[in-house]
């Protein structure tokens, strides 16, 4: 049976009183808690270029959604840019670019992992995606679901081994534009779901106890439901030995689904991004707590 969350019951926070972060995220779970957030798509080019260089890079952040991270243990963003100053753009509609310096504020205020596995990643090339790889790095963060070839993109990421292991597999969805599929080169994860469904079964085979959550870059922008074919998958994949699926890429706040007692959000929605009109501004940062016998899922809405 699937139960669906109804978006109005909760409280939007609204995120326009910009304030600064702080220099060191306070981590409060104990090592019987673990504390995963999640966000949805973020961009740092475009329109949101522009409010950094008018206001600051701070002007992008807020003590709601800081206060989300700052009791949070590992925090995962999609990166829907890359961060390079390589400019060897794709021909491609939508080109993006972000500074690498502007990678600092989103570690500071509490960022760990950003997931590239996503359609932007790629839009100064294969050398900006490498670049961008090395940057997050460089910022004290780990980039996910990218790999100096597709096995390696395609590998899931340890995120924690206490309370007990939890690993994260992010993946695009979709195809690229003008990008060759070079599966010996730097790329991001393209994997199927066939054979994503063959590695979380592998995952849950070795380790029944593992979390396994599962982020993908997928579905049809500015919509507010999920085609069939996504429901099908996200079944598949929980079926498969899923914890959750947390995923992005419409622009919008999706479904919320719960199915055989796993969460599946099927679009997280805009965290930082340009688009003002009401459809994209709603978004969820979901929290993922794990201890030793539970993993208990709570949400968090707000207007962008």
């Amino acid at each position: 049976m699937l139960v669906y969350k109804a978006f109005w019951i909760f409280t939007f926070a609204v995120l326009i009183s910009f304030q600064g972060g702080w220099a060191q995220p306070v981590r409060p779970s104990g090592e019987d808690t673990l504390t995963i957030a999640f966000t949805g798509d973020i961009l740092l080019d475009r329109g949101v270029r522009q409010q950094i260089e008018s206001h600051g890079i701070e002007s992008l952040f807020d003590k709601k959604s800081d206060s989300v991270f700052r009791c949070s243990d590992i925090v995962v963003g999609n990166l829907e840019c890359p961060a390079t100053a390589l400019r060897t753009p794709m021909m491609k509609k939508f080109v993006f670019r972000a500074e690498p310096e502007w990678l600092e504020a989103l570690h500071l205020h509490g960022f760990t992992h950003l997931n590239l596995a996503n359609n932007h990643s790629v839009d100064q090339g294969r050398r900006g995606l490498v670049d961008t790889w090395h940057n997050v790095e460089r910022y004290g963060m780990t980039a996910v679901g990218v790999g100096n070839t597709m096995a390696e993109a395609a590998q899931p990421v340890l995120l924690a081994e206490h309370p007990r292991r939890v690993w994260l597999i992010a993946s695009l969805q979709m195809p690229l534009e003008h990008f060759p599929y070079l599966p010996e080169a730097p790329s991001v994860n393209q994997e199927s779901i066939d054979s994503m469904l063959v590695r979380i079964r592998a995952l849950r085979e070795e380790d029944s106890t593992a979390v396994i959550l599962v982020s993908l870059h997928w579905g049809q922008e500015h919509t507010l439901e999920p085609t069939l074919m996504q429901r099908s998958a996200a079944h598949r994949i929980i079926d498969a030995g899923a914890d959750a699926l947390i995923c992005h890429h419409t622009h919008t706040l999706q479904t919320i689904e719960q199915y055989r007692g796993k969460y599946i959000y099927y679009s997280l929605g805009n965290f930082i991004f340009d688009q003002d009109r009401d459809i994209n501004r709603r978004t969820c940062v979901p929290q993922v707590k794990v201890t030793q016998d539970s993993v208990v899922v709570t949400d968090n809405f707000f207007l962008m």
